[in-house]
């Protein structure tokens, strides 16, 4: 049976990934992001409960400390003693932020239950070899760190029993060397899914800081779901405006350019990254684009829509387009894709992203057909 501190611990975490659930959209519009600890764990602000304590009652309910005495008396009795504290009394209240730690699963659990996501089931895609060692056997030899104690105790007490030499008024097991038994491992081939999240950002002078905000806020979001979906995933990042170039995650989301867009330069990269490094047959395959919307010709879009069609479609699990409303953009992209692929396409998801209010819809458009 579990002791009553496990259990009222165990129901402290359900209020508070609760708390976390009702609260996520609010949480997700206002910018913030869980922090990874390192450990495979987040650490969330939780301004809005407050750690279980006791409290103290009313003088009026009597009980103990209730005896002779009034306010501002020493403590010691001693009237005089102590001097007074320093600093002029405040009148707010202070700062009761908890922090909690929940892991990945934990939070990809709260994301997914918010949006009702469906888990993602890949189609066409070989798993990749992983070899693991299970200890799942029982061995003559290997080192005292693997030593089975209760199995080397019932050898000897076997060879004992065996050799006439146990005495059962005296029940001394002595185990020897040939009746130690050790942990062995043995090796088991799985199979695990991996994937590649290729994100690409216009980072021209349309896209401001703002821009940039809620693609970075819906990214570390889509990133939660995936991982929580793949055991292997990695993530490449391409910014572009009139050229396109691959950076590392740090430079994504701070760089901004002034030149003019080219959309097609971060779509010959992305094609470039996915022949170089990820076999379709073997990798799941998300390229996330997002912009403004405006590109710099009618040409150029032509020249998108090719890339899309005849390589990175193909090769993709879904591709994702995010419109992020700018007063500078013309939006002019998003009505070409859609009337290029429409609402009905599977393999072609898009999305506006109005403001940060909109960025859990944006998610769920994304990732609701659980591809």
């Amino acid at each position: 049976m579990d002791h009553p501190i496990k259990r009222d611990h165990s129901r402290f975490r359900k209020i508070v990934k609760g708390k976390i659930r009702d609260n996520l959209r609010k949480y997700v519009s206002g910018g913030e992001m869980p922090v990874p600890k390192g450990d495979g764990t987040f650490k969330i602000p939780m301004p809005q409960i407050e750690t279980p304590r006791f409290k103290f009652g009313e003088k009026s309910q009597g009980g103990m400390g209730q005896g002779d005495g009034q306010q501002g008396d020493p403590v010691d009795g001693q009237p005089g003693e102590g001097e007074p504290g320093e600093g002029e009394v405040g009148n707010q209240a202070g700062n009761k932020e908890l922090e909690v730690d929940l892991s990945l699963e934990e939070l990809a659990a709260i994301l997914g239950e918010e949006l009702a996501l469906p888990n993602i089931e890949p189609k066409g895609k070989k798993t990749l070899e992983a070899t693991t060692h299970r200890y799942s056997s029982i061995g003559t030899v290997g080192p005292d760190s693997l030593k089975h104690f209760k199995r080397s105790y019932r050898e000897a007490l076997k060879r004992q029993v065996a050799t006439g030499t146990y005495d059962e008024n005296n029940p001394v097991i002595i185990p020897i060397k040939s009746d130690m038994r050790y942990r062995s491992s043995s090796t088991k081939v799985e199979f695990e899914n991996s994937a590649v999240v290729i994100y690409m950002m216009d980072v021209s002078g349309s896209m401001g800081d703002e821009q940039k905000e809620i693609v970075r806020t819906e990214s570390f979001w889509i990133n939660l779901w995936l991982k929580s979906q793949y055991k292997n995933i990695e993530m490449r990042y391409i910014i572009h405006d009139a050229t396109a170039k691959e950076v590392d995650e740090e430079t994504f989301f701070k760089t901004r350019e002034s030149g003019g867009t080219l959309i097609s330069s971060a779509f010959k990269l992305c094609k470039e990254i996915i022949e170089a490094d990820y076999n379709p047959s073997e990798w799941n395959i998300y390229p996330f684009h997002f912009s403004d919307g405006d590109n710099w010709s009618t040409d150029d879009t032509k020249l998108c829509l090719d890339l899309l069609d005849n390589d990175i479609i193909p090769s993709s699990n879904v591709f994702c387009y995010g419109q992020v409303e700018s007063r500078y953009g013309s939006g002019q992209f998003y009505k070409d894709l859609m009337t290029k692929y429409g609402e009905s396409h599977d393999d072609v998801i898009l999305s506006k992203i109005k403001n940060k209010e909109a960025i859990l819809d944006s998610i769920r458009d994304f990732l609701g057909k659980g591809k």
